[in-house]
């Protein structure tokens, strides 16, 4: 059986599990939402509908622009290196969970 991509999970699988990341260390669904919804430009969550994880993130409508100024590196990955830009959304997402859940101000998440 063919390996499913992230990219054709639903959207409604994945969100979950990006809160559950930021939950297990004190952070709120809340806060995640808002790292959410600042990245991407959607207005609200529960807005998004039923959609894969890629046409999530290839129809954000307004990907901030300050998602460039994202470094760092997830699963031994430098974010600002990756050439594929869905790839590099996806890893720029979790960037910022991950930067979330281990405890860093919101204020300064949302560069």
């Amino acid at each position: 059986m063919p390996r499913q991509s992230v990219f054709d999970m639903p959207f409604q699988k994945v969100y979950p599990l990006l809160v559950q990341k930021a939950e297990r260390k004190g952070r709120t669904k809340e806060e995640a939402d808002r790292v959410i919804c600042w990245l991407t430009g959607y207005p609200d969550i529960s807005a998004v509908g039923d959609v894969s994880y890629g046409t999530f993130l290839a129809e954000a409508p307004a990907w901030n622009p300050s998602a460039e100024r994202i470094t760092g590196t997830v699963c031994g990955i430098r974010v600002e290196e990756i050439s594929d830009p869905m790839t590099r959304r996806m890893r720029q997402l979790d960037k910022l969970i991950d930067e979330l859940a281990k405890g860093k101000a919101l204020e300064k998440v949302l560069r």
